[in-house]
Parts: C-alpha cells; structure tokens; sequence
C-alpha cells in the first residue's frame, strides 16, 4: 500500500462500461478531438484514446472533466517526451 504524506499529487480515474471517463487532479486540456484527449494533470500528462469522444462535463477550477465515448486506451507520457500531435495535417497525411 502506498502511503500519501500531506504534499502526495492525487488522482482519481473512474470508467464505467468504457463509455464515461471521470478524472479528478486535471490542470489543463492541452488538446482534444473526437479520437484523442491530452490532458495535464497533477501526475504527468494523460493521453485518451478512443471513438466519438467529447467533453461531458469540465471544470478546471476543481480539476474535474467527464468524457463521453468508446475510450481504447489511457496512457501517462514519461516526463520529457513528446507528444505525436495529431492535427488536421497530420490526419491527411496518414
């Protein structure tokens, strides 16, 4: 068991049936599409992956956003690393 001191960065993930995403301990929304969420958080940045995915609920103030969709994946980025950013660009030239 992990042992959280006053200063420990907390998160909490909460899926149900892969089709709502809840996330506490979000700084930022760095970029999103119907495919793709790259979200800031207290523990390092987060990549979502999925299909038809969009904003249900945000609020930064609390750290707080609820996501709709199909999601195939959560991944955290290792510090330093970069980010494949898929743009409009990108897409077409697949």
């Amino acid at each position: 068991m992990i042992e959280q001191g006053k200063n420990t960065k907390r998160q909490d993930v909460h899926m149900q049936s892969r089709k709502l995403l809840e996330i506490s301990g979000v700084i930022n929304v760095e970029s999103f599409d119907s495919e793709e969420f790259l979200l800031q958080t207290e523990l390092g940045h987060l990549t979502i992956r999925g299909q038809n995915l969009h904003i249900k609920n945000l609020s930064l103030e609390q750290g707080l956003v609820a996501i709709e969709g199909l999601v195939n994946s959560l991944t955290y980025l290792e510090p330093g690393s970069q980010h494949k950013n898929k743009g409009l660009l990108g897409k077409m030239f697949k």
